[in-house]
């Protein structure tokens, strides 16, 4: 069907002869976007698994490597994967702090048909047992066009936190001393308003602004290996360029292909010593149960914001997701 025609029926344009369900046109056209969110209702995490997947045959030259990993990742995949699902915890982190979650802000738009400002704001929460927990919040006109940033109100932001907050006691029920936001655009100060109201007194909220910046700094070193992941270089007691990726001595290796590019991490807005920042956010890179990594790019609060995202939207009129990250991924 023509994209203009999905437009006009998604605003709620009927037709003069023709008649059909104007709901339908607020579905996500993928497969798997709406399936993972239609099963929430269910309980029941599901897995994907593509029939070439269980190809036992290692890559060859005969058709493209980058197609299907290698048949030691797949296993490790599936079965770590599937653990998780069913309940069990892979691994857990030993730097990981008690009273302290990490919240990374999610922001995404729907189908171009509904609008090109309307967006769907979230949060995933990341506990110090590894679990983690995906709040929905509300839609709305949440992006602009000209900076293309998303912004949300005060009490938009103050009622996403809060919930966020409200699933921690839950699930955890021990105090909360320190709450860490994770987000890839700047947060203005009526949203920070709105989210430092929703922290109880005496629990500390920093803001922390984390993006790739590949032409604003790189290191080189002598020799023929890169930089050490875990590398920090610190500009000032609010900023610092963190390397995720890079050279592992454990491993003896570097299994990128291009110079590291690393995170550049901003307090925007509290205040935490930048090495302890930095030591958390190394951290969240290695929480990822669904890939066969030693440690990802981007920690887990930003690096699964679009797939989480991606099932948020694909289904509007779903009302009650699941909050479980098993769902997400």
């Amino acid at each position: 069907m023509p994209f203009r025609i999905r437009r006009e029926r998604a605003a709620g344009q009927t037709d003069l002869l023709e008649s059909y369900n104007v709901d339908m046109y607020q579905y996500s056209p993928d497969f798997r976007r709406q399936l993972k969110a239609r099963v929430m209702e269910f309980g029941v995490p599901i897995q994907i698994i593509l029939e070439s997947t269980f190809r036992l045959d290692e890559p060859t030259a005969q058709f493209d490597p980058l197609s299907l990993s290698p048949l030691s990742d797949r296993a490790w995949n599936i079965c770590t994967t599937l653990y998780y699902k069913a309940g069990g915890k892979p691994w857990r982190l030993s730097t990981t702090r008690s009273g302290v979650c990490y919240v990374g802000i999610v922001y995404h738009k729907t189908d171009p048909t509904i609008g090109n400002r309307t967006a769907c704001c979230a949060a995933q929460m990341f506990l110090d047992s590894g679990d983690g927990v995906v709040i929905r919040g509300e839609y709305g006109q949440w992006f602009s066009p000209k900076t293309g940033q998303f912004h949300v109100t005060r009490n938009v932001a103050q009622g996403l936190l809060t919930k966020v907050l409200e699933t921690y006691e839950l699930l955890e029920g021990k105090p909360l001393r320190e709450v860490f936001l994770h987000y890839r655009a700047s947060i203005n100060d009526e949203e920070y308003e709105g989210f430092k109201s929703a922290c109880p007194s005496g629990v500390k909220l920093v803001c922390i602004r984390v993006r790739r910046e590949s032409d604003e700094c790189r290191i080189f070193r002598e020799g023929t290996r890169p930089v050490l992941r875990g590398a920090l270089l610190e500009i000032n007691p609010r900023r610092g360029y963190l390397w995720t990726s890079g050279f592992k001595p454990y491993l003896g290796t570097y299994d990128g292909w291009e110079t590291p590019v690393p995170l550049r991490i901003d307090i925007e807005r509290g205040t935490e010593d930048i090495a302890q920042v930095a030591t958390d956010m190394l951290g969240l890179t290695k929480l990822n149960f669904n890939e066969c990594k030693y440690g990802d790019v981007n920690p887990v609060t930003i690096g699964f914001s679009d797939a989480v995202g991606e099932i948020l939207v694909s289904n509007p009129l779903i009302t009650n997701p699941s909050p479980r990250f098993k769902f997400y991924i």
